[in-house]
């Protein structure tokens, strides 16, 4: 993983880090979308390897396709909020890519921009409803549960360790980086797993010892927030700028 960005705050007051570190906003969801497409171009080749194992050999493909699409799409608008941008993020995927991932990860951006509605800047709370909005919808359509060897492995224990953190008094900052964390030990517990859902389930015994791809390009996602939400706040305090918090 990609080295922290230093968060030059401390000769801030400590009620005006706290009020910063809430703040999320479009600037920081596209920070986000853009560090996603740059991991997934990165490891496009490894993904697709972890899928020839058990799968159809194009998620890495499919992936970095769909993320293309994304891209020029959000590019292309210049006044959005974060839920929006995320909503936008959702159909183009649908729309680009076939198979499983597109109504999985398509899903999972639509639910996510949902539940931040039009709200121009929100906190950590809002952004773990949006979180569990994907979840729901991840599970809606594909039918699968923790054990399943599948994305819901890495993204139900981020979800878990993102409420964790915040219900025990974490900021975003650690909470992304719990998520995280979580979200790479479930992709790596998906190795001795035999599939259930997809079509790794197919191969019955034969799936166990391979990691799967989803759970890999899922916790690909979670690093990807954790160094946007670093960097937005290393650009925001280095300018100055203090804003004030709209939601939870």
């Amino acid at each position: 993983m990609p080295a922290a960005v230093a968060v030059p705050w401390a000769g801030w007051s400590p009620r005006a880090r706290r009020e910063a570190a809430r703040i999320v906003d479009a600037a920081c969801v596209r920070l986000w979308l853009t560090e996603v497409a740059a991991r997934l171009a990165a490891e496009r080749d490894f993904l697709t390897q972890l899928d020839a194992a058990i799968g159809d050999a194009d998620h890495g493909v499919n992936m970095h396709r769909g993320f293309t699409a994304v891209m020029a799409r959000v590019g292309a608008v210049e006044e959005a909020t974060g839920g929006q941008l995320l909503k936008l993020a959702g159909r183009t995927f649908v729309s680009t890519v076939g198979g499983a991932a597109g109504p999985l990860y398509g899903t999972a951006f639509l639910q996510a921009g949902e539940a931040l509605g039009d709200a121009e800047r929100f906190g950590p709370k809002l952004l773990l409803d949006a979180m569990r909005a994907s979840l729901e919808g991840v599970q809606r359509v594909g039918a699968a549960a923790p054990g399943d060897k599948t994305m819901v492995d890495a993204l139900t224990p981020a979800l878990s360790a993102y409420e964790l953190e915040l219900r025990t008094g974490g900021s975003l900052e650690t909470a992304v980086s719990g998520a995280r964390e979580a979200a790479a030990e479930g992709m790596r517990a998906t190795i001795p797993l035999q599939a259930r859902k997809g079509r790794a389930s197919y191969l019955g015994p034969r799936s166990v010892g391979h990691q799967d791809p989803g759970a890999t390009s899922t916790t690909l996602m979670f690093a990807a927030l954790e160094q946007a939400v670093l960097a937005d706040r290393s650009q925001r305090f280095a300018g100055g700028a203090r804003r004030r918090v709209s939601g939870p």
